[in-house]
């Protein structure tokens, strides 16, 4: 939920517990709270592993938590990614809170309940569906932001516009100016995104089917991901993704070309082209093939779209059209 006081928001729900533990990000400001134990985790791409989470349990029993504890995880994705799987299986599952400081975790990674670390080069590829208790979403936090990181969130908002008919989402992200416009009035546009991931989850918590329209964009997005070496940000190869998928889309749904053309825009104005060589084709169609959402093993299976707001799950594409779709990606 989107609160106004950090600390008013969390002082029902601290409450309710006998113990509670923080874990948060390094550089995020310290939540001061008498007698509450604190981890604190350098994090990023390269240490999203088990690794990290077992320093994470080591704490936990450091501080002798009981499954009547609560975990505070405040940080961006990653973070609560790592924390919210610790949790879940710290003593077969206690409660935890996020709280997301980064516009990226709070319109997507933060809530939804999926949790877990990269394993063998694969992203998030081991993992639990753990619903937090409540996830707090402060827009104080934006202000510090790098401009970055704010792109990043910006991509997957982005992808909720497309696959969300109400609100007139598609059209308010298309008319937000991030060079011009404070940051503080994303805060609308932050509430829409939210509503509409808590509405999908809600219908379908364990991604058997529905849930599956979130995806869009992160087949070919994770692949380039994982292909940089975690160098690339989630949201910048998600827009890449969705250039790819939009394109599939056009060209397997019949959907409107308008879409690609209005986020290609985008793309080139913000994001710049992805730096990747055509040599890198054959790899990315190899990580595609390995993705955790895949239904049988070494297909390529994407969310696409028949028009702004109606996406189709469950679209096996082949290898070649994955490479036709890069082609195209990388000739922008």
């Amino acid at each position: 939920m989107l609160c106004n006081d950090l600390h008013s928001a969390l002082k029902p729900l601290l409450a309710r517990y006998e113990q509670v533990c923080i874990v948060r990000s390094e550089g995020v400001k310290e939540l001061k709270s008498e007698g509450v134990k604190e981890l604190v985790l350098r994090t990023s791409e390269q240490t999203k592993s088990i690794e990290t989470v077992t320093q994470i349990w080591d704490f936990l029993f450091a501080q002798e938590m009981t499954r009547r504890g609560l975990l505070i995880a405040i940080g961006g994705g990653v973070l609560t990614d790592l924390a919210g799987f610790a949790a879940a299986t710290y003593k077969r599952g206690i409660d935890y809170i996020t709280v997301p400081t980064t516009l990226l975790s709070m319109v997507d990674a933060a809530s939804g309940g999926k949790t877990g670390f990269n394993y063998h080069g694969l992203k998030n590829s081991i993992g639990v569906f753990a619903p937090p208790v409540e996830t707090l979403i402060w827009p104080g936090w934006l202000q510090t932001l790098p401009t970055e990181q704010v792109l990043s969130g910006f991509g997957e908002m982005l992808k909720t516009g497309l696959i969300e008919s109400t609100d007139r989402l598609w059209d308010r992200l298309l008319q937000y100016d991030l060079d011009t416009m404070p940051i503080e009035t994303l805060t609308p546009l932050i509430d829409s995104c939210v509503r509409a991931k808590d509405k999908i989850v809600a219908a379908d918590p364990h991604e058997t089917g529905l849930r599956k329209v979130l995806n869009f964009g992160h087949t070919f997005g994770h692949a380039l991901e994982e292909i940089s070496l975690g160098t690339m940000p989630h949201g910048y190869a998600v827009v890449y993704g969705l250039i790819a998928e939009l394109y599939l889309s056009v060209t397997k749904l019949g959907c409107p070309k308008e879409p690609l053309q209005q986020l290609t825009q985008l793309m080139l104005h913000y994001y710049g082209k992805p730096q990747c060589k055509c040599s890198d084709r054959a790899q990315l169609i190899a990580l595609m093939q390995q993705d955790k959402k895949n239904e049988r093993a070494a297909e390529i299976n994407c969310t696409l779209i028949q028009d702004i707001g109606s996406p189709v799950i469950n679209q096996v594409i082949s290898p070649a059209e994955a490479d036709e779709a890069l082609e195209y990606l990388f000739a922008l």
